[in-house]
């Protein structure tokens, strides 16, 4: 009779697993829970941002109108994207991901387990600011809340995406406050916020095709502007979901345990 040995059984670091991508989002969660500060720069900052916009055009509410909802995307996009880089990269520098992926803990686990962990701040985050913007300052929405809550939500789960992908190429805190000009600034710039892609020279609208916050921008605007779901509302949800999927897979192929 063949006899199975401790080492068969054990599961491959490399293999998914749901309950250990679930202990992972829970540990974080935990940590979490004891940073305040770190809890009101997720949730509180995209809110306040959002306040300010519209006392700024106190005196113009269709300008507020024309950009708040793009700025909806943008604002939970940028905060995800730096906390996530910066709280990943604490863990590989402190030590805490070498001790993790020495246990049965694959990347994929682990990377997965962040998401989730920071995708469920994402949730209570978009939410706020999402009715804050609606209910609270006015913000004129053509189509549903909850279509404008949906693109919310996803570009607050590309900026974790983001985050924890470049969190691998920093050595330090401040070098992956120094990827936000790098990453997250040309998006801006080309996304459409500033002037319409079309207006722009034809190569910096080739550009701005690749990168997902035009898309994120746009589907705001398409909620922003119709009632129906549009076809063009549709492609940019699965572009920015699809780009925030891709991401992470990268980044669990990049992970590094330690910083040199």
């Amino acid at each position: 009779m063949t006899t199975t040995t401790p080492a068969a059984r054990k599961v491959p670091t490399g293999a998914f697993n749901a309950s250990r991508t679930g202990a992972t989002a829970a540990r974080v969660l935990r940590q979490l829970r004891h940073d305040p500060r770190t809890i009101a720069l997720m949730i509180l900052i995209p809110c306040v941002m959002l306040i300010l916009l519209r006392y700024v055009f106190d005196s113009s509410p269709r300008t507020f109108d024309n950009i708040g909802a793009s700025l909806l995307g943008v604002f939970p996009l940028i905060t995800m994207f730096l906390v996530t880089s910066i709280a990943t990269l604490r863990e590989r520098t402190s030590g805490t991901l070498e001790r993790l992926l020495a246990m049965p803990l694959g990347k994929a686990d682990l990377i997965a387990g962040y998401a989730l962990a920071f995708g469920t701040v994402a949730v209570v985050q978009s939410a706020l600011a999402t009715g804050l913007a609606v209910w609270g300052l006015g913000l004129d929405v053509t189509g549903s809340f909850w279509l404008l809550l949906l693109v919310a939500l996803l570009d607050a789960l590309l900026g974790t995406a983001l985050g924890l992908f470049v969190s691998a190429f920093a050595s330090s805190e401040f070098q992956a406050v120094q990827f936000m000009p790098a990453v997250i600034f040309p998006q801006l710039l080309l996304c459409g916020l500033f002037t319409p892609r079309s207006a722009m020279h034809p190569v910096l609208e080739a550009v701005s095709d690749v990168l997902p916050m035009s898309y994120a921008v746009d589907g705001m605007n398409q909620v922003l502007h119709h009632t129906d779901v549009t076809t063009t509302f549709v492609r940019d949800v699965l572009i920015v979901a699809g780009c925030a999927v891709l991401v992470l897979v990268l980044g669990a192929a990049t992970l590094r345990r330690r910083t040199d």
